[in-house]
């Protein structure tokens, strides 16, 4: 039986205030638990779902450490960046606190995390292979620790294809022919009650993935715009020619979507039959539409597309304020969130498959359906992934809110494809030398 510890043995604006916060890194021979009760926050985002295991399993730590008391701050995606850049501005952000990889390397050059070695003495992360902890660290230091790693996919929403029977294409040879061949037959079936495919075109994973089935990456390894805009302008014209055809939602749809709560979705609430989404989403999809039948599948491809375009985004990552008054007990935290059985039991897949290989094992028998597609189908991914791209550079980290809005002016006419995939790049890399 497995021991409970499984040791092995918006936000550019707000960004920008943060070169004034004056926080820095604990010295790592001052730190030492308090011998006083303290308290520290947890600060996440999520849907209603993650929220609910992330406060079992503070429940949990608070019983083994009675001493320490975690105050939850949680949010859906929209906001979240914008309340934790404003909070570690005026130094009053959270102890510790969800990050996605984004942000990463725009808080550690500003010197708002804390390097994590200093708090080997009280967080482990010797179980996590060295690829995924890796990416973890901005130049060479380790700023925050990944939970996991997840592909991305589609969503298919079997069910609604039942429904108007049109007939699913083989997800494990499909083309991009037949996923278009698909969508747009169930829009014609539903007459447009319910639209093939959904939103593709305003996120930087989908970007990225699309990026590398066609050979190209957004960075390079020094931080700079290395991708050709005909690639980025190919990307925003699969969404224009789903919206022509009647295959996607229209433009006003998607626009109406953009910072939508997952559960009121288009996808959760059957006005779409596939959507793009990370693989591990999967579980918080299925929560919200219990009554349908959910698939998930690899990208379709074509005959062009290069081999490995997938990779394992890490779904996220545990990080420390730089300002935190209990260094030790956050790493603590974190410790017991990464490498206790019954933690990885309670977080299942939601946020991705666990990157502690003991937490994979400890779930394995207790996964509800939805998770165990989750963990099965990152594993299918997993076999044929390529190395993972560059980190989202310093000055980039605002990269979801420019693509979103030169999307929303390519969708809506304002600028064609290739207009728009040039302003974008062009604004991002002006972003990454201003941050020089």
């Amino acid at each position: 039986m497995m021991n409970r510890r499984m040791y092995a043995g918006s936000a550019a604006l707000a960004a920008a205030a943060l070169i004034g916060c004056g926080v820095s890194p604990s010295d790592s021979g001052d730190i030492e638990l308090s011998d006083e009760p303290v308290t520290i926050t947890l600060n996440w985002w999520g849907a209603d779902s993650r929220t609910q295991r992330t406060l079992e399993a503070i429940e949990l730590f608070e019983s083994e450490h009675p001493d320490i008391t975690v105050e939850a701050q949680h949010s859906d995606w929209s906001g979240y960046w914008d309340r934790l850049a404003t909070t570690t501005a005026s130094g009053d952000a959270p102890d510790v606190s969800q990050f996605d990889q984004l942000y990463l390397a725009s808080y550690a050059n500003r010197g708002s995390l804390l390097d994590l070695d200093t708090l080997s003495e009280f967080l482990d992360t010797s179980a996590l292979p060295d690829g995924l902890r890796g990416s973890g660290e901005v130049d060479g230091t380790l700023y925050a620790v990944p939970v996991g790693g997840t592909p991305n996919g589609v969503l298919i929403n079997k069910s609604i294809f039942d429904e108007y029977g049109v007939e699913v294409p083989d997800l494990d040879t499909w083309t991009w022919e037949d996923f278009d061949t698909a969508a747009q037959r169930i829009s014609e079936a539903s007459d447009g009650e319910v639209r093939g495919v959904g939103p593709f075109g305003g996120d930087s994973f989908t970007l990225t993935v699309w990026a590398r089935q066609h050979g190209e990456e957004l960075f390079d390894e020094t931080g700079d715009v290395v991708i050709d805009p005909s690639v980025v302008a190919s990307y925003w014209q699969k969404a224009l020619d789903w919206i022509d055809s009647g295959a996607g939602l229209s433009a006003e749809q998607l626009s109406e979507e953009t910072g939508v709560p997952l559960e009121q979705g288009s996808m959760a609430t059957g006005g779409i039959a596939m959507g793009f989404s990370p693989g591990a989403m999967y579980t918080v999809h299925a929560a919200a539409m219990p009554d349908s039948e959910l698939l998930i599948a690899d990208w379709p491809t074509d005959s062009a597309t290069d081999e490995g375009f997938q990779y394992l985004k890490p779904t996220m990552y545990w990080a420390v304020s730089s300002g935190t008054e209990h260094p030790a007990e956050a790493g603590a935290l974190i410790d017991f969130l990464i490498n206790d059985e019954r933690v990885a039991r309670i977080f299942g897949t939601d946020r991705g498959v666990p990157g502690n290989p003991a937490a994979q094992e400890a779930i394995a028998d207790d996964l509800s359906p939805a998770d165990r597609t989750t963990l099965d189908f990152t594993a299918s991914i997993t076999e044929r992934i390529g190395d993972a791209p560059a980190i989202t550079p310093n000055g980039a980290s605002d990269i979801e809110t420019i693509q979103s809005r030169y999307f929303e002016r390519v969708l809506f006419g304002e600028l064609t494809p290739e207009e728009g995939a040039k302003q974008f790049l062009d604004e991002i890399q002006s972003g990454i030398d201003a941050a020089r």
